[in-house]
């Protein structure tokens, strides 16, 4: 009997980017966080700003020490927030050195295609010079 896969079905070498502890790329990466005392879903920054309100709201009854839990995981999302936020402006700017160098190097052809064609022009009216002597 033929063996029936899920929808969503990953092969075992294709694993996420976080498999070898790097932070996704993608802003609208979805997170499952275990706070403290519940479980929160959510981006990143959907993550930090709930964590840090929830660290407000302990503040203001008191708790402390839950006020602490929920300030270190804002933290630990606002990382990854700025982590993302660096990986985004290194792609930016390799992709426009990738885009100045292609346009340089059309440059390059251009000219030497112009330089080309102006050389066999010169090389056609010598001859003309040499065949009317």
């Amino acid at each position: 009997m033929k063996r029936m896969r899920s929808r969503h079905h990953r092969p075992s070498g294709g694993g996420s980017r976080q498999s070898n502890g790097q932070t996704p790329l993608n802003r609208n990466h979805v997170f499952d966080s275990n706070g403290p005392d519940m479980r929160v879903r959510g981006t990143a920054q959907q993550l930090f700003e709930k964590y840090l309100q929830l660290g407000r709201d302990a503040t203001g009854t008191g708790d402390r020490i839950l006020a602490e839990a929920y300030f270190q995981h804002a933290e630990h999302y606002f990382r990854i927030l700025n982590a993302m936020t660096q990986a985004a402006q290194q792609s930016q700017m390799e992709r426009q050195e990738r885009h100045q160098q292609r346009t340089r190097s059309q440059q390059e052809q251009e000219d030497r295609r112009q330089s080309d064609e102006s050389g066999a022009e010169n090389d056609s009216e010598e001859q003309v010079e040499e065949t009317a002597e």
